[in-house]
């Protein structure tokens, strides 16, 4: 039997455990499990490892990058954002992986095409970091967005018509509309987008979140993050050997 889960805290909800059940179950495969691990502090991870007999984790929230310290090593997209969301373990080694720029960059093609529009990150946090090197890979040009002051990148109060003019590609890495908190959204000039801009959201509870409405209601195409988990699920199956 082959042993996978999800660390992170607190673990009130798990897109993984359900997808993982539901793929197991479809697939006919009887000897693997996914199981939820909440960990208070990252300091139980060792413990975990050995007592489970893990062959694999993802990690969530807040360890994607003070797991790092606990691997043996780490792939070319973790290490340059410093974050991992995806472990194997082989003979005892642990190397780390980030599987959220492959399924973001993957959805984005599906998305996009072969458009390469200038991009707004909306938010500034791990999520973000993600996105921009994918963009990065995809020769996407990006400008941040932050609720800070900082010299290259864009405040909220700073974006007008004429910046959304110029970047028509806008994607949202910040909680704001995610559920329970429906309502929230990024302030921007909704009424300036048109049909020639693509809107993502990372949120895929809710499956349209009052951001993608609003740029819906303006004619902006509008893409939620339920392809990217997915894809990001199918990768982290392919990294452990599945």
């Amino acid at each position: 039997m082959k042993n996978y889960g999800l660390i992170g805290f607190p673990l009130t909800h798990s897109f993984s455990v359900r997808y993982f059940a539901e793929k197991f179950a479809n697939e006919g495969i009887t000897d693997a499990s996914y199981r939820n691990f909440p960990l208070e502090s990252i300091e139980e991870l060792p413990d975990l490892i050995q007592s489970e007999k893990l062959d694999g984790f993802n990690i969530t929230i807040p360890y994607k990058e003070s797991v790092i310290e606990y691997l043996d090593s780490i792939d070319a997209d973790a290490e340059a954002i410093d974050a991992v969301n995806c472990v194997k373990i082989t003979n005892g080694k642990l190397k780390g992986y980030n599987t959220d720029v492959y399924g973001f960059r993957e959805s984005l093609r599906n998305f996009i095409g072969e458009r390469s529009p200038k991009a707004l990150i909306l938010g500034t946090g791990g999520s973000s970091k993600a996105v921009s090197h994918a963009l990065s890979a995809l020769d996407i040009p990006y400008t941040f967005v932050s609720r800070r002051k900082k010299a290259e990148w864009y405040t909220y109060a700073d974006l007008t018509p004429a910046i959304l003019e110029t970047y028509q590609l806008i994607i949202n890495t910040t909680p704001l509309g995610m559920f329970p908190n429906m309502d929230g959204y990024v302030p921007l000039p909704y009424d300036a987008l048109t049909g020639e801009h693509y809107l993502y959201d990372l949120i895929y509870n809710p499956a349209e979140t009052q951001f993608l409405k609003m740029g819906r209601e303006h004619g902006a195409h509008t893409k939620n993050g339920m392809e990217m988990l997915h894809l990001q699920a199918e990768r982290n199956w392919e990294i452990w050997g599945g």
